[in-house]
C-alpha cells in the first residue's frame, strides 16, 4: 500500500521509495526506508500528515502516492 492510502492513526513502516528523486526529497524531511511513522491526519485531496518523534510533516498527495508503506507491527 502507499502512504496516500494510509488511514489516520495507523503506525507505518516506510517499505520503499522507488523513485530516486522522491527518495532524496523524503530524506531531506527525515523520512527514509525503514523509518516508522504515524499517520496523524489525511486531508481529502490534500496532504497526508505524518509524525516521527516530535516532528510532524505534511506530505503532498502526489509524493505520498510514491512512498510504499506497510503496517508496523
Amino acid at each position: 500500500m502507499t502512504l496516500a492510502q494510509a488511514k489516520r492513526g495507523q503506525r507505518l513502516l516506510i517499505a520503499a521509495i522507488p523513485n530516486p528523486t522522491i527518495r532524496a526529497q523524503a530524506i531531506r524531511f527525515g523520512i527514509a526506508e525503514g523509518a516508522e511513522v504515524e499517520c496523524f491526519e489525511k486531508l481529502p485531496a490534500g496532504p497526508v500528515v505524518v509524525g516521527r518523534g516530535k516532528q510532524e510533516i505534511a506530505i503532498g498527495r502526489r509524493l505520498a502516492e510514491n512512498i510504499e508503506v506497510q503496517l508496523a507491527g
